[in-house]
């Protein structure tokens, strides 16, 4: 089985985030940028998918060089070789298009994208390759089983979950609990050595319009601030909560 890992390059989810050129664009000054956690729990299952039934597992990302940090980490986790798209991601269409064009070359029984990254939560790349590549698609994908040609899934659904069986090709948008978050792997000194060694190939875009532009950004109002309520006074609790709050 050969398997399309398809990553994020998101900042840190303790970074403290900032704007520039009147709130237009993300300020990276002294933010440190990761593996995009929806993104890192589709890799660890491939890892397994690679250690339990021989599968091959490629990485693939849209970026500038910036991001190669990111994906030199997976390479160190198991990853064989890794493949970065030589553009800035700035749309969640081009993205897609990108990344379905290397699916296409590779040949791939199985890829995993994250169901969205935590940057922009677009939540669109994956439904969008599957389309193009007129594969079948799970999103929200909490497990997978394959078998031969057969895949079991299990995905989040309002209220519940839903259990399919499909077949490969498949493309998912999986998400946590795809894996236990204490199965998810720190690269060891072993893996960061051979990862040097591994492939990484940069490859310069395909032309595909850009169909989204993001025109201003906004922080969420700051918090305001706390109000101590004497235990005693059950009264003035009410009263904060009915008509300041207007939480009962």
């Amino acid at each position: 089985m050969k398997i399309l890992v398809c990553l994020s390059n998101v900042p840190d989810t303790t970074s403290k985030i900032n704007f520039t050129d009147n709130d237009t664009k993300f300020d990276t000054t002294g933010v440190q940028f990761v593996i995009n956690p929806n993104d890192e729990f589709g890799l660890t299952r491939a890892m397994w998918f690679k250690e339990k039934q021989g599968a091959t597992v490629h990485v693939a990302t849209v970026g500038e060089a910036s991001t190669e940090p990111t994906i030199r980490k997976a390479l160190a986790i198991g990853a064989d070789e890794a493949i970065r798209v030589n553009a800035f991601p700035e749309d969640g269409f081009f993205v897609a298009e990108q990344l379905a064009e290397i699916a296409k070359k590779g040949n791939y029984d199985l890829i995993i994208a994250g169901r969205e990254s935590i940057d922009y939560n677009g939540g669109m790349v994956p439904g969008i390759m599957a389309t193009l590549l007129e594969m079948n698609f799970v999103n929200t994908c909490i497990s997978l089983e394959v078998d031969g040609n057969n895949a079991t899934a299990i995905r989040e659904i309002d209220g519940g979950k839903e259990k399919i069986s499909t077949t490969l090709p498949l493309i998912i948008g999986g998400q946590k609990g795809l894996v236990a978050e204490s199965d998810l792997r720190i690269p060891n000194m072993r893996g960061i050595m051979m990862a040097r060694k591994k492939k990484l190939s940069v490859v310069e875009p395909i032309s595909a319009p850009k169909a989204t532009k993001d025109i201003k950004f906004e922080k969420p109002a700051p918090k305001g601030q706390v109000k101590l309520v004497d235990a005693n006074n059950l009264d003035e609790l009410i009263n904060l909560l009915h008509n300041e709050a207007k939480a009962i």
